[in-house]
């Protein structure tokens, strides 16, 4: 049986691609999944551009290959993603061993891509952007989103239009294109599975037409909380599209998870419009307690960029100020690094490493602290968890994730895994809780 070797970088989009690519080959070409490079037929790197020298830890991982390739020139070595669309054909130029090059939106073209390279014996590149036909043209998943029937992701639009000074992502991925309405719920209702998660750059730009009638995300959120799933997450959302529909979706579906992540990169308004978010820091303030009015409790996590040219002690100083004042959950915390070919990495940058990494620090550290409050205060609680399979620490528990996105340990039956259970908090660890089944 031919094997594959599937290598992902970066985010949840890239594990949705990556899940479409092994379907698309597997469908195409029979190829199962090889448990390391040297066991493969087939090797694809499904890349991402996002944060610094990615391009460097692609080519490092490319030049581990060479000597497979060397010793067997019938495997196949493809690289997608970002990356592969940032890069091109240079990809070939610095490293001719690689046979197929594709873009994210033509990850299901890959069958015919290695085809034309068997035939001809040229590298294949591909980076195209074709809108939605990638959707059109995917085989059924074999497995739910590579979840064990736990949760699965689909993926609802893709692209960003957006065009904030420091992302690659534009360019990269394309602008924003949605997927049609009926397409997204038909995937939903095949999967089978207790929690989705929607998927897209910015997800809440999704615009569709419903009944012939014009449909925003909040719409969709309510046709698809009335299918048979019973928790609903998507992300990453975009703070210029979350709407007042959308926030009053937070107070209306008790399907959707109490859990959303909403990037805000600065709490300063010089810096975020440097970065051409759109907004305010007040227009975020606003748009976080409104959500909390809708749905108490909710908790909400971010995205931040510390070190941005011309970021300032006292615009550091806001950053903290913001995420201390709306008790933000845990977040994902990033040092600038310049994007080729975006409008922010010709900006001028006196900001020591020293620094930026000390900033990164504290407000990590603060977010951590902020993290293990709200953590404390679960402790006692009953949680909804879906029970996805077994601890990863010790076989013999189980392991689920709550509303808010928090990893629980505990004594269960496997007959659980798959299903809601209701746990009870009776201690949080430092990156995880501890619980039992509740009467």
């Amino acid at each position: 049986m031919p094997k594959l070797y599937l290598r992902t970088f970066g985010c949840q989009m890239n594990e949705y691609d990556s899940a479409k690519i092994a379907d698309v080959l597997g469908a195409a070409e029979g190829l199962e999944p090889a448990a390391t490079p040297e066991d493969a037929d087939v090797i694809v790197l499904n890349t991402c551009s996002v944060r610094e020298k990615a391009e460097d830890k692609v080519f490092a991982d490319l030049g581990r290959l060479r000597g497979l390739k060397r010793a067997r020139p019938d495997l196949m070595i493809a690289v997608g993603g970002c990356v592969a669309s940032q890069e091109g054909s240079a990809i070939i130029e610095r490293a001719p061993f690689v046979d197929v090059v594709f873009g994210p939106q033509t990850l299901h073209r890959l069958p015919q891509l290695l085809e034309r390279r068997r035939a001809s014996g040229e590298p294949q590149v591909d980076i195209s952007f074709p809108l939605i036909e990638k959707f059109d043209s995917l085989p059924a998943p074999r497995e739910a989103g590579g979840n064990a029937g736990a949760r699965a992701f689909v993926s609802i639009m893709e692209g960003c239009s957006k065009y904030c000074s420091f992302c690659v992502v534009p360019y990269t991925r394309g602008e924003e294109v949605s997927r049609p309405f009926e397409d997204v719920i038909a995937e939903i209702a095949a999967l089978g599975v207790p929690e989705v998660t929607l998927l897209g750059q910015n997800v809440n730009a999704w615009r569709g037409t419903i009944g012939g009638a014009p449909a925003d995300f909040a719409e969709l959120l309510h046709f698809v909380c009335e299918l048979p799933v019973q928790r609903v997450r998507y992300t990453t959302s975009h703070p210029r599209e979350f709407t007042q529909r959308l926030i009053d979706a937070h107070g209306s579906l008790p399907k959707l998870a109490p859990h959303v992540h909403l990037p805000v990169q600065s709490g300063a308004d010089r810096v975020l419009a440097a970065m051409k978010r759109g907004y305010t820091a007040l227009e975020y303030r606003s748009i976080v307690r409104r959500l909390r009015r809708a749905r108490p409790g909710i908790s909400v996590g971010s995205d931040f960029i510390v070190g941005f040219p011309g970021e300032s002690e006292a615009d550091f100083a806001a950053t903290l100020a913001l995420a201390r004042e709306l008790e933000l959950d845990d977040s994902y915390v990033f040092i600038y690094s310049p994007r080729p070919g975006t409008p922010a990495a010709d900006l001028p940058d006196d900001l020591s490493r020293e620094e930026k990494t000390n900033r990164l620090q504290r407000l990590q550290a603060q977010i951590e602290s902020q993290a293990d409050a709200i953590a404390g205060r679960m402790v006692g609680g009953v949680e909804t968890v879906l029970v996805e399979g077994h601890s990863a620490k010790n076989a013999t528990e189980l392991a689920g994730r709550t509303g808010n996105n928090r990893v629980v340990n505990f004594a269960g039956d496997a007959a659980l895994i798959g299903r809601f259970a209701d746990v009870r908090i009776t201690e949080r660890k430092r990156h995880s809780l501890r619980g039992e089944i509740a009467a």
